[in-house]
């Protein structure tokens, strides 16, 4: 069988961004998350020699947790624009990277491909899930891990592989119960409201002792610390809607990924407009050159 990297695009977007300095080319146009993208894929590739590679992306919607919490997600703040510019460009990279890119309206990219690493595993392979998101640590298991990125405090840590017990140390639960964790504690990311005072230590604790979210609630009167008995069993409606907001939907259909094949010409041409020269440099050493000056071939159409 085979090992599959499955990448959450805008995650390691993100994170490529707030990562690297405010590179940007000699007219201004900003380039410090493309830096970071290609860099961190051929990172990842040669630490892990995946046999494919597949790139997640969101259209925009999430239309069935929006129908059951119109507020979902309504907090976060808009990507910053200098990293909306680059999204285009970033794609167009990973293209010529030879890439497969996965996107579907309507869809959150974290289902699509939560949906798909189980459906990978079910059939013996291997799935590297990179991405920061806690909401894939409920699918890990013996054929599903996490590669964690970086900590921003401590890069030289590198990427981090998360397996099952990494899952209970860094929880406190099994991946199996990391769905009603989330519902009790909440996740101030997708603005899913937790029980207000109730932490990481006490959810862990009160799985533990009553083994998923219907346990709790059957509980409540019994539940420790005294002061959240009758604030649980006041809230049977919103905890459930909480969790089914935090299930990542396993039951979508398996995805088609357009294959490519690396066009080395045109990851050259790219990255000499957007002056990565260095970059340039090691895709060389990657891919074999053509002949010519890059500047001298037709230019890839961007934006």
């Amino acid at each position: 069988m085979s090992k599959w990297l499955l990448i959450d695009g805008f995650n390691l977007a993100y994170r490529c961004f707030h990562a690297l300095p405010e590179l940007t080319r000699a007219d201004g146009f900003p380039t410090g998350a493309l830096h970071g993208w290609v860099k961190s894929i051929w990172k990842l590739a040669d630490q892990e020699r995946p046999d494919s590679i597949l790139v997640f992306f969101d259209l925009g919607g999430a239309q069935d947790r929006l129908a059951l919490l119109p507020e979902y997600k309504a907090q976060r703040k808009e990507m910053p624009e200098a990293l909306t510019r680059q999204i285009e460009p970033l794609k167009s990279l990973t293209r010529a990277m030879g890439l497969a890119g996965i996107e579907q309206d309507g869809v959150e990219s974290d289902d699509l491909l939560a949906a798909e690493a189980v459906a990978l595993a079910r059939a013996g392979h291997e799935v590297l899930i990179v991405s920061s998101d806690k909401d894939f640590a409920q699918i890990v298991g013996e054929k599903i891990k996490i590669m964690l990125p970086p900590p921003s405090a401590n890069p030289k840590l590198g990427w981090r592989l998360l397996d099952a017990e990494g899952v209970r140390e860094k929880f406190g639960v099994p991946p199996g119960k990391i769905a009603d964790y989330l519902a009790l504690v909440g996740d101030t990311s997708d603005n899913i409201p937790g029980v207000k005072g109730v932490g990481p230590k006490t959810a862990a604790k009160w799985l533990a002792e009553w083994g998923d979210l219907e346990g709790v609630l059957a509980h409540a009167a019994e539940l420790e610390p005294e002061r959240f008995r009758a604030v649980v069993a006041g809230a049977p409606d919103q905890l459930r809607l909480n969790r089914r907001l935090t299930t990542l939907n396993l039951a979508l259909p398996p995805v088609t990924p357009q294959w490519r094949t690396p066009d080395a010409a045109a990851l050259f041409r790219l990255l000499d407009s957007f002056e990565m020269r260095g970059t340039l440099a090691e895709a060389r050493k990657r891919y074999a050159a053509p002949a010519g000056d890059p500047k001298a071939e037709s230019q890839t159409e961007l934006f």
